[in-house]
């Protein structure tokens, strides 16, 4: 039988650093929504990281959602719940949530997609409820690296609706969903962790 689990590089090596900013963000219980979760490496290593969380993985990639799964069958403990299909423009589950979390997302998607993510976080984003996007960013209309400029370069090539993002955009299309940009956290390999929360 194929194993249907998926394994990526970048998630091995930014899901220490990751986890170090979740821990000191949430609460030692709390209901997260992952989007656009990928292999699901993030989600088995944060939800046996952290008992108390209810981590809820969701894509809309059904080769990304066995692998998920097949992680979680494998080695997941009973707080990681069974992967979601969840389009970011569409539908979401119901009930709220004391964080949302993308990792690696903005910058291979349409605009939309941030749009979508801003509006329904302000949604379903309990009181005090963080929101955090990690991933490269523009600075000031500028790439903060040699390499972030070839990556954007590469992404807008594939897909001309794709590429690294200006931060200042992302931060402005948050603000009119009652998000406060609380902090921006310096990352591995050029990245950024971005935190919202809800008041």
């Amino acid at each position: 039988m194929t194993d249907a689990r998926l394994q990526s590089p970048a998630a091995s090596r930014n899901r220490v650093p990751i986890l170090e900013v979740l821990a000191g963000l949430l609460p030692e219980r709390a209901r997260v929504l992952e989007l656009a979760a990928g292999s699901g490496e993030h989600a088995l290593h944060f939800a046996r990281a952290m008992p108390g969380w209810d981590w809820q993985p969701s894509d809309p990639s059904p080769r990304a959602r066995a692998s998920i799964a097949a992680w979680r069958d494998a080695l997941g403990p009973s707080n990681l719940r069974v992967p979601l299909e969840l389009d970011i423009t569409s539908d979401w589950p119901d009930g709220e949530f004391e964080a949302i979390v993308a990792i690696n997302l903005l910058h291979i998607s349409p605009w939309d997609v941030t749009a979508a993510l801003m509006a329904r976080a302000g949604r379903y984003l309990v009181p005090g409820g963080v929101l955090f996007l990690y991933g490269p960013y523009r600075r000031s209309g500028r790439h903060t690296s040699d390499s972030n400029a070839a990556f954007d370069a590469n992404l807008r090539a594939r897909d001309p609706r794709w590429g690294v993002r200006d931060l200042e955009a992302v931060v402005a299309e948050a603000h009119p969903h009652g998000l406060v940009l609380e902090c921006i956290v310096e990352m591995p390999a050029n990245n950024l962790g971005l935190v919202w929360r809800r008041p």
